[in-house]
């Protein structure tokens, strides 16, 4: 099976955002190469993986998260980081169905073609689930925007128009092991879409990114982030900053908005979700994990922090099948 998880390149040395954005990650899903014949249009429900298109040839619009159609054209790509509802389709207006609705074929592991037929032009598409390595409520994910167009950042991001190239002709030769290869340039671009958003400004120098580029402050917030496991203290998280205990407090405070305690409490509680929802821990493991003495304390925190006990995201994964997964699970019942 192919490995489709890419590491986000560093933006700067010494940068904490750039001691953060080692540690991130997006790791694929599913992808399926489409073939459709006008006239289409594919409904994308809202869903916790980030959603990546790529236009490889024909007509293509897209009905943006925020519900503006927008034309795109051969060699487009589009991320939407967490995974909002959209549509795609050969015109605006055109009726809309699931991606599962077409024929749907496995290629190899989690790579799947999928077919509109008719007589209409054709349009080539190459779409893909991703998941980020982070809870979706961390804040780096929180201020990314609904959805992020790669020509958008080709000016800033001198490799993105070669990435585009490299998918229009691997998407064109239909050569042996294709889709495999589109996977892995669907994750550099991915990733080098977040990675030009975030040496672009992130779009905004206020808020919780402006915390992080902040000299005293963005060390201490770069150190929980990368170990929100470790039982961070006052006094320690003072040491990373190179002040006192109280002036350390109050700086926090006024830079992050809230107290360091209550900061790391959120930091953790999230970790914990992740480890909940995407990797299937039970309660008692996540609870010795975080170093608290009996679940029962974990499970307070939890709810004191997320509003809901642990027993709630563990009930319910994050993220629903793709239509890959439903097509296999369908075949299954068949059978």
């Amino acid at each position: 099976m192919l490995d489709h998880s890419s590491k986000l390149p560093s933006p700067s040395a010494g940068d904490p955002l750039t001691e953060m954005m080692r540690g991130l990650r997006l790791d694929g899903v599913e992808y399926g190469r489409c073939v459709m014949a006008e006239p289409w249009g594919i409904h994308f429900p809202q869903q916790s993986a980030a959603r990546f298109h790529f236009i490889g040839l024909g007509n293509c619009y897209m009905l943006t998260p925020s519900k503006e159609w927008i034309e795109l054209r051969p060699g487009d790509a589009v991320l939407v980081p967490r995974g909002a509802e959209h549509v795609l389709s050969s015109a605006p207006g055109v009726p809309t169905g699931p991606l599962e609705r077409y024929e749907v074929k496995p290629v190899c592991g989690n790579i799947f073609d999928v077919s509109c037929f008719g007589e209409g032009p054709k349009s080539l598409l190459f779409c893909g689930s991703m998941r980020f390595n982070l809870d979706s409520l961390h804040p780096l994910l929180a201020l990314m925007p609904d959805m992020m167009r790669a020509h958008d950042l080709a000016k800033s991001e001198p490799t993105v128009p070669h990435l585009l190239e490299a998918m229009v002709r691997e998407v064109m030769a239909e050569r042996v092991g294709s889709s495999g290869m589109l996977a892995r340039l669907a994750d550099v671009l991915a990733a080098t879409i977040v990675r030009a958003w975030v040496e672009g400004g992130c779009g905004d120098a206020t808020g919780w990114i402006a915390a992080v580029r902040n000299p005293q402050i963005g060390r201490v917030l770069a150190a929980i982030h990368l170990d929100p496991s470790r039982e961070w203290t006052v006094p320690a998280l003072a040491r990373i900053m190179g002040a006192s205990r109280s002036g350390f407090a109050q700086r926090f405070a006024e830079i992050v908005g809230e107290t360091p305690a209550r900061y790391v409490a959120r930091v953790r509680m999230h970790q914990a979700r992740q480890w909940l929802t995407r990797d299937g821990l039970r309660i008692s493991v996540v609870a010795r994990q975080l170093g608290y003495d009996s679940e029962a304390s974990f499970s307070r925190a939890f709810k004191r922090v997320l509003g809901h006990a642990p027993s709630h995201f563990r009930a319910k994964p994050e993220g629903e099948p793709g239509f890959g997964e439903r097509l296999l699970a369908h075949a299954a019942d068949a059978n």
